[in-house]
């Protein structure tokens, strides 16, 4: 390799990220922007898709500044993207046909219950490895072409493209050049077989969508297209490209079946190494391929979601709760325990194992006595316990307990919270030096395909540990605590559902 550095593009549901890695796999240029959320109606969140783009530049700026390098000495970028959320463009002009429908957005719950009445979720189950709901991609689809007509007409005479971000990014990086995805990002749209590794012509029937919109798909490793040099300043190999979970357990080098993670940013997403085995869970979790899946090699994942993690400590920020997100834990600390106070973050429904859009949140078991910091100790265990409740789960589908549970994401770095997920799930959380694994996975992948490094082995010998949580629970009071949040979920369930 004669350029020294790869790009890792970590395109996020609040901010743009950028990493410089250098071959010793250290962050030699970091870049950050946040973007605007919208929320145009109760339960919809939409993003900007040129805001994003912006953003995604202005990241890749900063991180190479920071690294005091130029695009030239780029050897290979790889890209990593919130999933799920649908962005869709003319392809003779490049301009959205409107704001990006982002994964948390819930608009789509009816047709997911008309497609659940017309008995599709077997054939849906058994050929995507997920379950009918507005968090996935095809609904959105299904949504914008009833909702516009024309964009139909308009995508069957080939004039439309629409895929996840990693499409629209690659896509404006190569100048117009290449509409592609990989089979990560792929086996999170309800269209794709993941275990034929073709976009499923029953399912592109069954969601009403022309399959001429849709990308190529493309193992995660591959050659993904060249960067137009007027718009990243050099010819750059793409090579590599993963959804953002399970880039994020590439970078967690968790290479070997039944390693998990669980990345704390926006919602939580726990994800376990299956091997070459595509469970089909009896717990309502989610089969999807893996990151470094190969097209004669598949790979797969077994994944539970948390749709509000660090939204709810946001959440409370925005409201004037606490002056910034790293407030919480040392408010949370101020108190022995949560005051019988629980919150059920379900402010865009539940996901796994629930899977109810209509759930809303809820603060119960307030007092006169209730003080801030149990208000903010109730919801660091709110993600805590949502995310034990996964893994206990997780565990059942695979055959064993899962023996450690490796973490990044931006609450990570927050001890208290670590040590209540190792108390209520009963296992070591292990965290690395580097939380940044979502974005490291992405630069590993690329620069696995540029030559920086040999193989997997390679790579996990740059993961280093910073600190391991041991569980300080007794099984009992384990299960009691579990039990109080199964008992607060109820009260949250079916709360928006039509009367």
């Amino acid at each position: 390799m004669t350029r020294k550095y790869i790009l890792a593009i970590d395109q996020g549901t609040t901010s743009s990220r950028a990493l410089v890695v250098d071959t010793a796999g250290a962050i030699a240029g970091p870049g950050q922007r946040e973007f605007t959320q919208y929320y145009p109606a109760p339960g919809q969140v939409e993003h900007d898709p040129l805001e994003i783009w912006s953003s995604t530049r202005e990241a890749i700026r900063d991180a190479l500044q920071a690294a005091g390098c130029s695009p030239g000495d780029i050897a290979a970028i790889g890209i990593t993207n919130q999933r799920e959320t649908l962005v869709a463009w003319e392809r003779r002009t490049g301009e959205p046909v409107g704001r990006a429908i982002v994964w948390q957005d819930r608009r789509t719950a009816p047709i997911c219950e008309e497609l659940r009445e017309a008995g599709h979720e077997p054939l849906i189950q058994a050929t995507t490895g997920l379950i009918i709901d507005p968090y996935f991609t095809g609904t959105k689809l299904t949504w914008l072409f009833r909702e516009r007509p024309e964009l139909r007409a308009a995508a069957e005479r080939g004039e439309i493209a629409a895929g996840t971000v990693d499409s629209w990014l690659t896509w404006l990086l190569t100048g117009g050049a290449r509409h592609v995805t990989d089979f990560t990002n792929a086996s999170r749209t309800l269209l794709f077989g993941i275990d034929s590794g073709e976009w499923d012509e029953k399912l592109l029937e069954v969601f009403e969508v022309p399959r001429s919109v849709l990308p190529e798909v493309l193992p995660s490793q591959a050659e993904f297209g060249v960067t137009d040099e007027d718009v990243f300043g050099a010819k750059v190999p793409i090579l590599a490209v993963a959804g953002d979970q399970q880039a994020a357990l590439f970078g967690q080098a968790c290479f070997e079946e039944g390693q998990a993670k669980n990345t704390y940013g926006t919602g939580c997403f726990l994800l376990a190494n299956s091997g070459a085995k595509s469970v089909r869970s009896a717990n309502r979790l989610l089969t999807s391929l893996g990151a470094d899946a190969r097209a004669n090699q598949p790979r797969y994942v077994i994944e539970g979601s948390v749709f509000v993690a660090g939204s709810l400590v946001q959440w409370l920020r925005d409201l004037g709760f606490i002056g910034s997100s790293s407030e919480i834990e040392a408010l949370a600390a101020s108190v022995e325990h949560n005051g019988g106070v629980a919150i059920v973050p379900a402010f865009t429904g539940l996901g796994a194992p629930y899977w109810d859009p209509h759930a809303r949140g809820a603060i119960l078991g307030i007092t006169r006595g209730t003080e801030r910091g149990h208000i903010a100790r109730a919801a660091l265990e709110a993600i805590a316990l949502s995310s034990a409740e996964l893994a206990l789960a997780m565990s059942g589908d695979l055959g064993g307990e899962i023996r450690e549970l490796r973490v990044d994401g931006g609450a990570a770095r927050n001890d208290l919270l670590m040590q209540m997920q190792a108390d209520f799930l009963g296992c070591p959380v292990v965290r690395p030096s580097n939380t940044e694994t979502t974005a490291m996975g992405a630069a590993y992948l690329a620069g696995l395909g540029a030559g920086a490094w040999a193989n997997e082995e390679e790579i996990r010998t740059l993961w280093k540990t910073d600190r391991v949580f041991e569980p300080r629970l007794t099984q009992g009071e384990r299960e009691e605590r579990l039990a109080g949040w199964r008992r607060a979920v109820e009260r949250s369930l079916g709360w928006a559902a039509e009367q």
